[in-house]
Parts: structure tokens; C-alpha cells; sequence
């Protein structure tokens, strides 16, 4: 995906996420973010666009201290006014990415071909992961993320966020984990040792200690805990797509509880 489609992709997914919130509770329980309320979940991500929206607009090299955090973020908005706020630091990011020079220099915390392809990619997959948690709220299933996007979120998190040295993935032994889409490019080998995780994109597909295969909607859900990690298939409510699981299920186990992204 290139900047234009993840800025698409973070417009189109902001709406959304506002519109279940909309027609929701704010004192309504995220059961994909068990500590959460709805409110909780529209302060978090509302505070993540004003904060990754100032790296760009103002070409910060280094990343902001708590005070600085504090001065980006603003007074804190009351309940009435929380789904107003929301909106607008959302329409906010959108146009800083859109208006952003394609050369800008600013701090990044993940690989990228550039700085505004980083922040760019960054808050699509922020805001689309969150929108599943409000549509969770709301008691709804809203509509599929587009293939492009889960298959590039994927990605994201296994060749950006669990590679990194802080990441807590880890196993005493040598395993191996497989992730192949059905509806579009994408396979991925896991090697998941004492040290940070190795991921390989190419090369023949050897046998590994469990196997997940299914359309990258719901892998994207799965890999990012948003749905249920139960042995067997995992349906999601309304959807006709599953995941197949071959080997050794327990390989979830340490998934759900280590592969956080915090």
C-alpha cells in the first residue's frame, strides 16, 4: 500500500469508528479490550492522532516527554463533548498526513520507506484495530477491513512491532508458526526462540508447529487478539470466514499472552 491508500484507509476507518460510537454507550464495555469502556477506548485513540499528528506537522525529531504530550493532547474533553473530540483530532491527522511534504524528517519508532509513510501507515492500522473494538461496543459487526489493508496491518505487526528486541514473544524451545492468507499474497514464517522473532517472506513453506490459513480479515483480527483464540476454527459473529488450524494450538496460548502490543 502506498501513503495515499493508508491515508484512505485511516479516513474511511476514523468515520467508522465514530460512527459506532455514536449509536453506543459510553459506559458500554469493549470486550476486545477487557479494561475498557467505550469512552476509555475513544480517549485513547483520540490522544494517539493528536500525538502522532504533531511528528509530522512540526518535524519533531525526538519523541515528545510527558509535558509535551500533555500540551499536545489539550484540556481534557468531558463526556458530551468526547465523540466531537474524537472526530475533529481524527479529521486533524488526516489533513496534517494529507498536507505533510513527502520529504518531512520526524521521528519513527518502526522501519519505514519514509517518515510519512511510517505515521501514515501507523494510525491506519491504529484506527482500524480500534474500530473493531467500538464495533465490539456497540454490539455490531462492522463493515470487513478491504484485504489490501488487513494483509499490509499483518505485516505491520509481525515484521515491525514483534521483531523488536522489547517485544515479550518468546519461547524456552524453538518454534515455528505459519500464517498464509487465502485471498491475497502473504505468508509468513515465524521462528520463535529465546531471542527476538525471526520472520522469513520467501523461500520454499516448510512444515511448521501450527499453521494458520484463512482470508486476511480474520487473520488480522486473530494476530492482533480481537478474536476469540478457542482451539477449532475461529468464527467471528456474522462472517462466513474462518481460520484453519494445523499443529500445535497451544502455540495461541503464548500468542494471546505475549504477543501484546503495548
Amino acid at each position: 500500500m502506498d501513503i495515499s491508500e493508508h491515508i484512505e484507509a485511516l479516513r474511511r476507518e476514523g468515520a467508522l469508528l465514530a460512527d459506532a460510537a455514536a449509536r453506543t454507550d459510553l459506559d458500554a464495555p469493549v470486550p476486545t479490550c477487557p479494561d475498557w469502556r467505550l469512552g476509555d477506548l475513544l480517549r485513547h485513540t483520540g490522544h494517539v492522532h493528536r500525538w502522532a499528528a504533531a511528528y509530522p506537522a512540526r518535524g519533531l525529531r525526538e519523541p515528545l516527554d510527558p509535558e509535551g504530550e500533555r500540551a499536545v493532547f489539550g484540556p481534557a474533553p468531558s463526556d458530551a463533548a468526547l465523540l466531537d473530540w474524537f472526530r475533529e483530532g481524527h479529521a486533524a491527522l488526516v489533513d496534517t498526513l494529507v498536507k505533510t511534504p513527502a520529504d518531512v524528517d520526524c521521528w519513527t519508532f518502526l522501519p519505514a520507506p519514509s517518515p510519512l509513510a511510517f505515521w501514515a501507515r501507523r494510525q491506519a492500522h491504529e484506527t482500524a484495530v480500534h474500530r473493531h473494538d467500538a464495533d465490539a461496543a456497540a454490539g455490531i459487526e462492522g463493515p470487513r477491513v478491504d484485504t489490501a489493508l488487513a494483509l499490509d496491518g499483518i505485516d505491520e505487526l509481525l515484521r515491525g512491532f514483534l521483531v523488536r528486541p522489547r517485544s515479550k514473544l518468546r519461547s524456552e524451545r524453538p518454534r515455528t508458526l505459519l500464517v498464509r492468507a487465502t485471498d491475497g499474497p502473504g505468508v509468513w514464517r515465524l521462528t520463535i526462540t529465546q531471542e527476538p522473532l525471526a520472520v522469513t517472506t520467501d523461500g520454499p513453506e516448510e512444515p511448521a508447529d501450527l499453521t494458520l490459513a484463512g482470508p486476511g480479515r480474520e487473520l488480522y483480527l486473530l494476530l492482533w487478539n480481537r478474536l476469540p483464540a478457542e482451539h477449532g476454527s475461529a468464527q467471528h459473529a456474522g462472517s462466513a470466514g474462518h481460520v484453519e488450524r494445523t499443529g500445535d494450538e497451544t502455540l495461541l496460548d503464548l500468542w494471546r499472552e505475549t504477543a501484546a502490543v503495548r
